[in-house]
């Protein structure tokens, strides 16, 4: 099995692929359906350099996953649209996408790193905090939310 995980243009086919996966996904899994445009906006342009960046995860060269950055200059940045298909569930995929968000963000300078997720969602909620995300006060007022999570990140040290 071969898995990659790269940065790809949000607009991107198998950046989308993944993207209508996981709106699918959420509508089902959410109380109330999930609408995307109700929820805090995670546009193209937000998800492109220099805004943003968006990850795709291949296994067999097929999009099993997906997550994003929203860079905020100081501010913390935040990770949107974290999504592994249900095939690819048990292989890692969330925690190496994490992982790599957490080391593009680093990269970029961003000390702190932000998400905020659906109680349905208990996986998700699993690996955040096994991967060293705290659960803060909320942050915004995404009305899909109902736990906040913090990371700080190590300062990236340019490679020489």
């Amino acid at each position: 099995m071969e898995v990659r995980v790269g940065v790809r243009d949000p607009r991107d086919p198998d950046a989308q692929t993944c993207l209508r996966a996981y709106e699918t996904e959420l509508a089902s899994r959410f109380d109330d359906g999930f609408d995307p445009a109700l929820s805090i906006s995670a546009a193209d342009e937000e998800m492109t350099p220099p805004a943003g960046l968006f990850l795709v995860a291949t296994v067999d060269g097929e999009p099993a996953g997906c997550g994003a950055l929203k860079f905020h200059g100081d501010a913390p940045a935040e990770i949107k649209r974290m999504w592994v298909a249900p095939s690819a569930r048990g292989l890692g995929l969330g925690r190496r996408l994490l992982a790599e968000l957490e080391a593009h963000a680093a990269a970029h300078g961003v000390r702190v790193l932000r998400l905020e997720t659906n109680r349905t969602l208990r996986e998700a909620i699993s690996l955040y905090r096994s991967a060293g995300y705290r659960e803060v006060a909320a942050f915004n007022d995404e009305p899909y939310a109902h736990h906040w999570f913090e990371k700080s990140l190590e300062p990236h040290a340019p490679q020489t």
